[in-house]
Order: structure tokens, then sequence, then C-alpha cells
């Protein structure tokens, strides 16, 4: 049985990026990383809150006491992270932000304000969630 997030990754490919569901009137993307210890490839659906010509997106984990692993993949990379958006594939630079640093808390207010399900992960945990800034081609 394939896990959600493969039932996830199916679907946006089958749709040109369209989900539906849940998530209908949102874009999501997926991110590649590469485990920094396993050195396996990842891919990990999130919704991605629109900021300019950049995306924003969270590591909530739904709101579990820990933050995701694809955020300590994306902080042990060099170089762009690989994120399908819509039909295309593209190189995407991409800053991971903390709390603590003073971009974070207007950031992490745009992802917010786009998943206003944020609201119930803040809920679940004492944790403030790293956000990543991704940077797409001007084309994209």
């Amino acid at each position: 049985m394939a896990s959600f997030n493969d039932q996830i990754i199916a679907t946006f490919r089958a749709n040109d990026g369209v989900v539906g569901m849940h998530w209908e009137g949102k874009t999501l993307v997926l991110l590649h990383h590469i485990g920094r210890r396993s050195g396996k490839e990842f891919v990990t659906p999130l919704v991605a809150a629109p900021d300019g010509d950049a995306y924003v997106v969270c590591g909530t984990v739904g709101g579990a006491p820990k933050d995701p692993e694809w955020v300590a993949n994306l902080e042990a990379a060099t170089g762009p992270a690989t994120i399908e958006l819509g039909p295309a594939t593209l190189a995407a630079d991409y800053e991971v932000v903390r709390p603590g640093d003073p971009r974070w808390e207007d950031l992490y207010a745009i992802w917010r304000e786009y998943w206003p399900e944020a609201r119930e992960y803040e809920k679940k945990t004492e944790r403030k969630f790293p956000v990543v800034r991704l940077q797409v081609p001007p084309s994209a």
C-alpha cells in the first residue's frame, strides 16, 4: 500500500500539480532532497505560499514536536533544491529561516495566512516552525 505522501505525489504528477481535495485552490510543490545520512533522494509534498517570485514552505509536520527531516536535509545540502511546481521541474535557490532570524516572522506570517490550518498545528506543539523560501527562476 502506498503511503499518504506517495498518493499525493502521484495525484500531483498526474494532474500537472493540481491535487484538489483538502488542498483545493492551494499551490503545492514537490521538494526533492537528499538524506544527509543515507544519501538517498526523497520527495516531499508541501503547501507553498506565494511570496512575489518565490514560495514559502513550512516545516510543521502537522504540529509534531520535532522539525521534519527535509529541513535538516536542506540545511546540510549545497546548491539549489529541485522542486516540481505544476508540470515543471525546476532548480530553486532556497534559504532556511529559523525562529530568531529577523525575517522569520514575516515569512511565517505569509505561510500562516495562506494555510490557516497552521493555527491548529501551533496548538499541538511549543516549537516554532522553520520556514524555507524557495526562489524559482523568473520564467516559472
